[in-house]
């Protein structure tokens, strides 16, 4: 044993050279030393050697080149204006020769060697980082609210704020008569939800590029030119109308399967879902034919036999030869799910309609004119009736995932090395070989650029950059068919960028099955085992590093073993949600909503770059009556201001925003009072080119756009210039929003969490103890966090930090903040993998409990009210109870806790501190919260209210 450690750590100094490393290669010394460390893998005592002889082999793996043509996105668009400086401008200027997938200098093995030597130093490395980060600048702390524009500047946005000058006059409201102003919180009549039939068609503004324009309620005149991609995928044949009587569950599915594989958006056959109304049933046995519900269910809808106009849009053709009948083997398909009790969904109106989406969809530009549907868009989700538990990970599974890579090069015969995707050579086919998966992303939202068969059933993956960038490899979004049950087929993503990922600690990717939507369970679950991240051979450009040379892509590996044979499967990094989605549901609460009970506005706030509207929503109480006193209490109402998805790979924000936008539509006596207390002003989508190009990050301006708030260009960043425009009138009329918060999801750490802002404490990381006693500050900025860390069970305080760094001072919530004057401006980071504490502790988190967690927010929004206001000190009590009544769990969590143990993998494995890593970081990444705030015993004693009222100073 000695020997062999002596023998292997003389390797490892000579290898720590390129002349080595060169001269152990031709030796052969790859070979031989797989080899051995092979043999020693069944002994666990003999760890060490293999550890050691893992980290040499890894070090003399040559570096490889991706093999792309090159490394900026395979979509064009041509900006109207080009930025003179900045990482966009550097692309813009790149002779077309240049090779911008491999680095110039030949030597980078050396630069990335010392890299990875550091990172024993890695946690003083990293606090250094931190104090560097953070402001020490008091005059750049202090908040100074400036204008930025002029009142006449500004003025262009009084048409967005009517409620601040209606008189109501024409209005049908609920009393006639005037009554004392009480708050009294009461339920109004109950809202009524119309049938799909009865719903009006969405129709999309007409508005002028950078000027803000309120929504036309007449249909879009201009339409797209008829788009004849993906006409191989369907079938031009037109169904009949009349429908047939299924003699049996097995053929009726035959017929919807062949009814579906020739679906295209100009003709929708009725009988598509008309069997496909499934409730959260435990029973999964029940055929297709009888299930039933008398609830109306939110992923699938009837489908109108009306022809649509416009251009053509496709739904993907199925590969199934027919629905599998349920039986015994169904269960098969959950096995790698906990079965849990089922969980009732919320009385809500049904936002999904497939109809509507698809007459969405047609209006939707995306820069590859995209001319298909995704199937899990069309169906819909609803959240699986069963819990998700944290993926527990096998010790030594990274060891192993990184034995077969290094395989590769010691038996290149095996390698198939075949393409079977390839978005950069549009004259492709996909091959036939029935053994050979296929593969797909043209589709909103999608993100796959190029598959290689590495061995028969292992494929690696590459992603799409952000389109006008040529990094931001993240978000994953794709369709996989012609799969075999039985096979456990390998994917590798092999060109993200981030240094660690929370698919290391039991996240799993999101898989959605056809077979299984037509089988009445139209959910996305998580799937996949043998689940790892790390460092692979394929180098980075200097490039593409911002300038740094060295740098590696990491790998996303991920095994899956189908349910179904020849099953049409799609594939997400999270829960997708389109910008089709968000539309759909916009306008499906538009028409369902109340309107003597809710004042409900939905305006065009600007168009984007590729002429998409960006949506603003506005919604309040309606005021008792048009006398004077009840809409006196209804113009002086205070604001809240609500914006999402500015990063397109955060889609939990967005299941956040619907969860807050449905609890404010709703009927409960909590959510009436709520829109009593505020008007809510609503930016759901601030970057709608990003979410439907499926970009991870930025906007087509290639730029992140949550970096832009400090000085917006109206023409690259119109979203985030209107956006402030808004906030900024606001400021200028006196009516300063008394919270600013926008959601985000984070990939590194576990919960949901809020970054504020203060002084104090930002001052107090710097060490400086003497300066932090003497400034006085209002602590009401820690009373919203506090109140949703009692009521939300996915919230943890001791996750939230209230620092202000250098690096974000361009971020909505430090500019909205310094600039605009709102203390309370917040992020509200989701995690996309799960909880380690509270209620849903060691699980996966889902749709449920992010919609769950922005119903929360709402809520907590009500206390706050009663405890900043004198006027609701006298409201009853138990009027805050109600929530429950829509949003809490009747279930128990029965998942044992998941533990990842932190020390399972060998030490040279690239390890990061990324417990306080924001996922809101720049280029080059720089650890976000110097030591995030431990509330103190006697706090953590105190109730909701008891600390919130100490900190309202």
């Amino acid at each position: 044993m000695l020997i062999r450690k002596g023998i292997l750590q003389s390797l490892k100094s000579v290898t720590n050279i390129k002349l080595g490393r060169k001269a152990f290669i031709d030796a052969n010394g790859m070979k031989i030393l797989y080899n051995t460390s092979q043999e020693c893998l069944a002994v666990r005592t003999l760890d060490p050697l293999v550890n050691t002889s893992s980290l040499i082999m890894r070090k003399c793996f040559p570096k490889n080149r991706l093999p792309l043509p090159t490394i900026k996105s395979s979509f064009h668009f041509q900006l109207p204006i080009i930025p003179v400086t900045g990482p966009v401008a550097q692309l813009y200027s790149l002779p077309p020769e240049v090779d911008d997938v491999v680095d110039e200098s030949d030597d980078n093995d050396d630069i990335d060697l010392e890299v990875e030597n550091e990172l024993e130093n890695e946690d003083d490395l990293d606090q250094s980082f931190k104090n560097d980060d953070i402001e020490t600048d008091i005059n750049k702390l202090r908040p100074q609210q400036v204008p930025g524009r002029t009142i006449e500047e500004l003025k262009m946005y009084e048409h967005l704020f009517p409620e601040l000058v209606d008189d109501f006059q024409d209005y049908e409201l609920i009393s006639k008569e005037p009554k004392p102003f009480v708050f009294e919180g009461k339920a109004r009549g109950p809202i009524v939800v119309p049938t799909a039939g009865e719903e009006v068609p969405g129709n999309s503004g007409s508005v002028k590029k950078g000027v803000v324009m309120k929504e036309r309620a007449s249909p879009k005149g201009e339409e797209a030119k008829e788009d004849t991609k993906g006409h191989d995928r369907t079938m031009p044949q037109q169904l009949g109308g009349q429908s047939r009587a299924a003699p049996s569950a097995h053929s009726f599915n035959n017929d919807l399967v062949k009814a579906l594989d020739r679906i295209t958006l100009q003709n929708v056959p009725s009988q598509v879902g008309a069997g496909l109304n499934a409730g959260m049933r435990k029973d999964f046995g029940l055929p297709l034919t009888v299930l039933s519900c008398t609830k109306a269910c939110p992923h699938v809808a009837k489908c109108g036999s009306s022809l649509f106009e416009g251009r053509t849009v496709h739904l993907g053709k199925l590969c199934c030869t027919g629905v599998e009948t349920e039986d015994d083997e169904d269960t098969e398909s959950h096995s790698s799910t906990e079965q849990a009790p089922s969980v009732e969904a919320s009385d809500g109106p049904t936002l999904h309609d497939p109809d509507l989406y698809i007459e969405i969809v047609k209006n939707t530009k995306s820069v590859p004119e995209y001319s298909e549907v995704a199937y899990p868009d069309y169906f819909g989700h609803i959240p699986p009736p069963f819990k998700e538990p944290i993926l527990e990970r096998p010790y030594g599974v990274q060891r192993t995932k990184i034995a077969q890579d290094i395989e590769r090069l010691i038996h290149q015969n095996d390698i198939i090395d075949r393409v079977v995707y390839d978005l950069d050579n549009p004259t492709y086919t996909t091959p036939e070989e029935g053994d050979t998966l296929k593969f797909n992303s043209k589709f909103e939202s999608g993100n796959l650029r190029k598959v290689i068969q590495i061995r028969k059933s292992e494929y690696d993956l590459i992603l799409n950059s952000d389109i006008n960038s040529n990094h931001y490899h993240q978000w994953f979004y794709f369709e996989v068919s012609g799969m075999r049950p039985g096979v456990a087929y390998r994917f590798n993503i092999i060109n993200c960028e981030k240094s660690n990922s929370q698919f290391n600690y039991g996240m799993q990717p999101l898989m959605y099955s056809v077979q299984e939507a037509l089988n009445a369970r139209p959910w996305w679950i998580r799937m996949g085992t043998d689940i790892c991240y790390y460092k692979n051979h394929f180098s980075r450009s200097s490039v593409a590093a911002g300038g740094q040379k060295g740098k590696s892509y990491y790998t996303i590996t991920f095994t899956v073993n189908f349910p179904h044979k020849d099953d049409v499967c799609y594939f997400a990094y999270h829960y997708p949600y389109t910008y089709s989605t968000l539309q759909m549901h916009l306008q499906k609460l538009e028409s369902a909503h109340n309107p003597q009970q809710i004042y409900f506005r939905k305006d065009v706030l600007c168009e984007t770059l590729s002429g998409n509207i960006c949506p603003l929503v506005t919604i309040t109480a309606m005021p008792e009556s048009n006398y004077y006193e009840h809409i006196c209490q209804f113009r002086t109402r205070p604001y809240i201001f609500l914006s999402a998805r500015v990063h397109p790979g955060e889609t939990n924000a967005s299941w956040v925003m619907k969860g807050t936008l449905e609890y404010l539509m709703s009927n409960s006596p909590t959510a009436q009072s709520l829109r009593e207390a505020y008007i809510f002003k609503i930016v759901p989508m601030l970057n709608p080119d990003g979410v439907i190009n499926g970009n991870h990050r930025c906007s087509l301006s290639g730029e992140d756009l949550n970096r832009q708030w400090q000085s917006p260009n109206p023409e690259l960043h119109p979203t985030i210039y209107h956006a402030k425009g808004l906030l900024q009138y606001l400021a200028a009329v006196k009516r300063l929003p008394l919270v600013y918060c926008d959601y985000h999801g984070h990939s590194r750490k576990k919960n949901v969490f809020m970054y504020g802002c203060s002084i104090k404490e930002t001052v107090w990381h710097t060490h400086d103890n003497a300066a932090s006693c003497d400034i006085v500050e209002d602590m009401g900025y820690r009373t919203l966090p506090k109140i949703l860390s009692h009521i939300a069970p996915a919230f943890c305080m001791s996750s939230c930090s209230f620092v202000v760094e250098k690096s974000k001072e361009s971020t909505a919530r430090v500019v909205v903040w310094r600039e605009i004057g709102v203390q309370r401006s917040y992020t509200m980071e989701s995690t996309l993998c799960g909880c380690d504490q509270g209620r849903y502790k060691g699980l996966q988190i889902g749709t449920r409990e992010l919609e769950e967690m922005g119903a929360k927010f709402c809520v907590g929004l009500l206390r706050l009210k009663r405890l900043t206001s004198s006027l609701e000190y006298n409201l009853p009590s138990n009027l805050l109870d109600f929530e429950n009544d829509l949003i809490e769990s009747s279930c128990k969590v029965t998942s044992p806790t998941t533990y990842v143990l932190d020390e399972d993998e060998p030490r040279f494995l690239e390890e990061v501190d990324y417990s306080a890593e924001s996922n809101d970081e720049l280029d080059v990444e720089l650890a976000e919260n110097t030591g995030d705030y431990e509330p103190s015993a006697q706090e953590e004693a105190l109730s909701d209210s008891e600390v919130s009222r100490t900190h309202l100073i």
